[in-house]
């Protein structure tokens, strides 16, 4: 999955050159599986803030239903921010608490002791 979303990030950056209509067709088509990937991914995990972000991602990449915005003045800072979001995810670790060494003793078993076990003593008396 993270070179997956690494070549959605690359494709992202090379986006922001001048390409051929094919390619941006093509960019379309991969950052919305990887958009789809992340929002599975994002939805099992119960992080509906990050599903929502790609949603958006999802929306504006739509190979389907293409939304056009006809220059590329604003296409560019869209890419930009759609590779940065890609690279985040691939390389964010998420730090988990940091687990106490468990000391490894042995639970002996208590020995329970009862009335009929004690030795009763008569009264000496003097």
């Amino acid at each position: 999955m993270k070179v997956f979303l690494v070549i959605c990030a690359l494709c992202c950056f090379a986006a922001i050159c001048k390409m051929p209509i094919e390619y941006y067709t093509f960019l379309r088509t991969i950052v919305s599986l990887g958009a789809l990937l992340l929002i599975y991914v994002w939805t099992k995990q119960k992080n509906y803030a990050l599903t929502v972000v790609f949603i958006l991602v999802l929306i504006l990449f739509n190979p389907l239903l293409p939304i056009y915005l006809h220059r590329k003045s604003i296409w560019i800072p869209i890419d930009i921010i759609t590779g940065l979001l890609f690279l985040l995810i691939a390389f964010y670790n998420k730090k988990q608490p940091a687990k106490k060494e468990e000391k490894a003793t042995e639970v002996l078993p208590v020995q329970q002791t009862y009335a009929r076990d004690r030795i009763v003593s008569a009264k000496r008396e003097i």
